[in-house]
């Protein structure tokens, strides 16, 4: 690698490198050693082409998602099965792996301006502002609508389809869309534990000895002719355990419990 070869989007492959090898080491032990991460699938990761793939899944926080994803995807290229034991699996990263991530928040301080060049896409949302949703909604950035095809075209995207932490919200229509335009291998990914382990933007620890759950599942069955947007919007939704049926088989203690950290988080941040 050429030290001061770039991306399709200008960024140093070389610092790129490093800033994932560096947030990797100190990350780590989030995963495995305070927290354990249990992982199932990774056999999946090692089978997919190395472009136009594009992860969905749902969202607990800002960064810890995607940062285990970044663990996750490069310890199972590097041959390790459901396991992200000893960390040198990140001296030679995949660099093509990128994630889509709210332009307002990637730009509030300096550390998420300093994690967006391992990878982030930077997008406007259309329907909410501030933490706050919004009545009337602004027109998509077509740039970011191309950002995200060259990053496929380029690599890995990551997404997070609901645009929120919050559980069981809205698939958003968007992605729907992309999918049948650029037509991306879609592997659907299912996480548990990370709200319970982290703050809401996953940089501060808020409990230990929380096993946390990353599950790969099989590319989605997708026809990009025939499908409709909606119809690819509730595949999207059941297959990251999203869908409003989940609803019912959730015990009622768990949603109380659930019920219980929101009020705790409304008064935190």
């Amino acid at each position: 690698m050429g030290l001061f070869k770039r991306n399709p989007f200008g960024h140093i492959l070389f610092l790129k490198k490093w800033l994932i090898r560096i947030f990797g080491a100190i990350t780590h032990r989030r995963y495995r050693g305070f927290n354990e991460l249990q992982i199932e699938g990774s056999e999946i990761i090692r089978n997919l082409p190395d472009t136009n793939v594009l992860f969905i899944s749902n969202h607990q926080t800002y960064f810890a998602d995607v940062v285990a994803m970044f663990h996750v995807f490069n310890a199972s290229l590097s041959g390790r099965d459901d396991s992200i034991k000893n960390v040198c699996y990140l001296w030679q990263p995949k660099m093509n792996i990128y994630y889509v991530a709210a332009k307002e928040t990637m730009q509030a301080g300096l550390l998420p301006r300093i994690m967006a060049y391992a990878g982030a896409i930077a997008v406007e949302r259309t329907w909410r502002a501030k933490g706050v949703d919004v009545l009337e909604k602004k027109d998509i950035n077509p740039d970011d609508t191309e950002n995200i095809k060259i990053a496929l075209k380029d690599g890995w995207v990551i997404t997070f389809p609901q645009g929120t932490t919050k559980s069981f919200k809205p698939v958003r229509k968007g992605t729907a869309h992309i999918i049948k335009q650029h037509r991306p291998i879609v592997v659907p990914i299912v996480i548990d534990g990370f709200r319970r382990s982290f703050d809401k933007k996953g940089l501060r620890m808020k409990k230990k000895g929380i096993l946390q759950s990353f599950i790969i599942k099989e590319p989605l069955d997708i026809d990009y002719d025939k499908d409709t947007v909606e119809e690819i919007v509730e595949k999207i939704e059941y297959a990251i355990e999203q869908h409003c049926s989940f609803l019912k088989v959730i015990p009622a203690e768990i949603i109380k419990e659930q019920e219980e950290l929101n009020k705790t988080r409304r008064w935190e941040y």
